[in-house]
């Protein structure tokens, strides 16, 4: 009994902090697609919300390498506070980077819970807690770019770094939010997966160790983008492309 109740709190506070929804199995997704026909305005409202995310965060990047600088240039403040600040300001990026999408990027488990899954599939605890994981990786890894780069935002590394969070709320959008399991393929491979790698490698060049702490996101990404392949042909193998999508009853 005390070993469920700690799951049950372990749980919680997971997704809480990851800003997940549990799942309701008693409740619809409220869209299903009813056709083959390609969902041409869902393709632009997609491309559209993630180059506005994308500006949105560069837009921040070089707001907190203003702010960082001025930390660093007032002898009010000891040398470690920015760091600090540069600590909290990339787990914000790092857990819930979505607050920046124009996009509906709610963390929900109801597809995960809904959807027929292959044995292998991780349990859906699983996923926040990996998650959280890599938020902390990814706040260590960014930090010591940060030192290396001379305290700059506005640098290569980040703004690819801002692009592989804006595709992969693009991807949740996608997947968690519509249930568009057959545009959630092409979407998984070349936008979190791949931008994962392309980071991970420019980590690396820039500081090995960097590179090194942010790998196991890819290895995680592989996974998940196996699962989202696996769950595409296990449901129906629908088009690999947005479908226009039609209300269903409540």
């Amino acid at each position: 009994m005390n070993q469920s109740s700690n799951i049950g709190i372990l749980e919680k506070f997971v997704n809480t902090v990851m800003g997940v929804k549990p799942g309701n199995q008693k409740q619809s997704l409220n869209t299903s697609a009813t056709t083959k026909e390609l969902d041409i305005k869902a393709v632009i409202v997609y491309k559209l919300g993630t180059i506005l995310q994308i500006g949105t965060m560069i837009i921040v990047l070089l707001g907190m390498e203003n702010l960082v600088n001025l930390l660093d240039s007032n002898s009010a403040f000891p040398s470690w506070v920015s760091t600090v600040v540069t600590a909290l300001f990339f787990a914000l990026l790092s857990i819930r980077s979505r607050i920046f999408s124009l996009l509906d990027n709610t963390r929900s488990q109801t597809t995960y819970d809904q959807v027929i899954r292959p044995r292998w599939s991780p349990p859906p605890l699983a996923f926040p807690i990996v998650w959280m994981l890599i938020a902390v990786l990814r706040v260590i890894s960014s930090v010591l770019i940060w030192q290396e780069l001379d305290h700059q935002f506005l640098v290569l590394p980040f703004i690819l770094f801002v692009i592989h969070l804006a595709v992969g709320d693009t991807w949740n959008t996608i997947f968690t939010v519509e249930r568009r399991l057959g545009a959630a393929v092409p979407v998984v491979i070349l936008g979190p997966w791949l931008s994962a790698i392309v980071v991970t490698v420019i980590y690396w060049q820039t500081v090995p160790l960097a590179g090194m702490i942010l790998s196991f996101s890819c290895v995680w990404l592989t996974v998940a983008a196996a699962l989202v392949f696996r769950i595409w042909q296990l449901n129906g193998s629908e088009p690999l492309y947005p479908l226009k999508l039609a209300s269903v009853e409540e």
